[in-house]
């Protein structure tokens, strides 16, 4: 029988209880456990597909074409799995399938209530990730304690314990520490009133797990654990730390998952952390400066790219390159702020997006990387402003634009972006959609060809409008070159230009299956091409920064 862990939250949200999930689901995996993880989110929406990306920042997709909660990347990024949309759960979907049963009889016409037919709901989702190739369940309870949309959650999940059995489940409960400046200490009592409120709903933790700024001593331990009646080797400190891909080693060496496999009566080998921790290694000592721009429509909240970011950042460690992102609003580039936005970059990411607001900026970015030989990346609409871009400035087609952006007053009379909407699923919201992963087929003497080391690759989807064939052949006749295709070469996948150091585009969203120890190879490739570059036009640069690595590695 597979064994349960359910992460809790209190306090505050953004405590880091999705990381915590993560790096005890990777110590887990370390230790030879087969590890599978799910999100249980307490909002109303049945997913987050519709949601705007400033209120809940990056929609993650799965395989399967699941759009997830931006929590499940951190999942897939730690235990080096990929997960399904069933291990997203909403309020949403699930009172949409209980209204759903009702509606067909299946309940034999008795009152449906939260209790029992919601929580028999939620218990189902848990279960089925249960199988038998399976070891633990790690299950993320989102929200914080005392929000009432998370009641019908703690409910379910204290019953859950009853229904398997008490050593098969461990509750973790995440909570805050905070440091209170006047009075120059680490207070315990928001901690206090967290465990009250989940004790109050029936379950009681077996590990908490501190968030500090700081390292909390073993006296303020044993007063956690002595108010809320949690042994102390069960109280982990997991103070802020550098990298976040340090965490898993800090929770190691609190004792972590160590604890948890004691109370979930798993006696596996020690963990082998010798890779992850030479993954934190090669970050810590990672020295060649690099500037790179992520020109978005949403970069007010980064958490709308949460998975481009840290594809940058797995493709760094792997140059031992101390990234700086600069988060460049695209509506500010235009006209005379181009220069002032981009001239100090050695790359340029054009990311995803939907609606009109901000291409044109979006444009001159992909003209000043194209003319200027700046390393540039485009990802599903990126790649579409690429093509727009070239459009207008090499093929001369004056006015040339997405069809998602005509309106009554302004349809482009060259749509070199359009909506195939054969090629694409009906959604729900009544929209067409591809999402999910999508096989595409690379020319073999093209540039995305060798960066992959494959003719036939699998990346993830998520957009409704396509390069236009229509006007393939005036295009590649002019030097633009569509390197992949899908495998019935209608829909163009990957767009290059030969002549430039690194000019890809690409219709999928490859930093969906990127992993920290194993780059996506689009950006690993993008940051090769940008370190090249700016070693080349600025070598004073690299010396300078070459010997502030030296003198710190001589001062510890």
């Amino acid at each position: 029988m597979a064994k349960h862990i359910f992460v809790t939250g209190g306090v505050v949200s953004s405590l880091g209880k999705g990381l915590t999930a993560s790096s005890l689901g990777r110590l887990l995996k370390a230790r030879g456990l087969r590890v599978t993880m799910q999100k249980l989110d307490p909002y109303i929406n049945v997913d987050p597909g519709t949601m705007n990306p400033f209120e809940h920042g990056e929609v993650y997709v799965t395989d399967d074409g699941g759009e997830t909660d931006l929590d499940l990347g951190h999942y897939e990024r730690f235990i080096d799995e990929s997960l399904s949309r069933a291990s997203n759960a909403t309020t949403g979907s699930i009172y949409s399938a209980v209204i759903a049963a009702e509606r067909r009889g299946v309940y034999l016409g008795q009152t449906v209530q939260v209790i029992p037919h919601i929580t028999d709901e939620i218990k189902r989702r848990i279960s089925a990730l249960a199988t038998d190739d399976v070891d633990v369940v790690i299950t993320e309870v989102g929200g914080t304690v005392g929000d009432i949309e998370i009641l019908p959650f703690l409910e379910a999940i204290r019953q859950y314990r009853l229904d398997v059995g008490r050593q098969n489940v461990c509750f973790v409960h995440v909570t805050l520490v905070p440091f209170i400046g006047p009075a120059a200490e680490l207070k315990t009592k928001p901690t206090q009133h967290s465990v009250t409120e989940l004790r109050s709903r029936g379950v009681q933790p077996d590990v908490i797990v501190c968030r500090s700024d700081r390292p909390i001593s073993d006296g303020l331990r044993e007063k956690i654990s002595n108010l809320c009646d949690v042994p102390v080797d069960g109280v982990i400190n997991a103070p802020d730390a550098d990298s976040l891909y340090a965490i898993p080693i800090t929770m190691h060496e609190a004792g972590l998952d160590s604890y948890v496999c004691d109370v979930l009566g798993l006696r596996p080998v020690e963990p082998d952390l010798d890779k992850w921790r030479a993954l934190v290694e090669r970050t810590e000592r990672a020295w060649k400066p690099l500037r790179i721009g992520i020109v978005g429509k949403y970069v007010r909240l980064p958490d709308a790219y949460l998975s481009v970011a840290e594809s940058l950042r797995h493709a760094a460690i792997a140059n031992e390159v101390a990234l700086e992102i600069e988060w460049i609003a695209s509506e500010d580039v235009q006209g005379l702020m181009v220069e002032e936005k981009l001239g100090r970059l050695d790359g340029i990411v054009l990311p995803g997006g939907f609606g009109p607001r901000g291409i044109e900026g979006k444009i001159e970015a992909a003209s000043y990387a194209r003319e200027h030989l700046v390393p540039c990346l485009g990802l599903c609409l990126g790649m579409q402003v690429m093509t727009i871009e070239f459009a207008r400035n090499v093929l001369h087609m004056s006015g040339a634009n997405s069809s998602e952006f005509n309106t009554a007053d302004a349809t482009t009379p060259w749509p070199v972006i359009d909506l195939m909407e054969s090629q694409h699923q009906v959604t729900e919201k009544g929209g067409t959609m591809r999402l999910g992963a999508y096989v595409a087929v690379l020319d073999e003497t093209s540039q995305v060809a060798k960066i992959y080391g494959e003719t036939v690759v699998t990346e993830r989807h998520r957009h409704r409008y396509e390069f236009n064939p229509a006007y393939r052949t005036r295009f590649e006749d002019a030097g633009f070159r569509c390197s992949g295709t899908s495998p019935d070469g209608l829909l163009v996948e990957f767009v290059e230009l030969p002549d430039h150091p690194y000019w890809v585009g690409t219709q999928a969203h490859p930093e969906l299956k990127s992993r920290p120890d194993r780059p996506a190879p689009l950006f690993r490739a993008f940051v090769e091409a940008a370190l090249e570059r700016a070693q080349t036009l600025d070598p004073a640069r690299f010396d300078r920064a070459a010997a502030a690595s030296r003198s710190s590695a001589r001062a510890r």
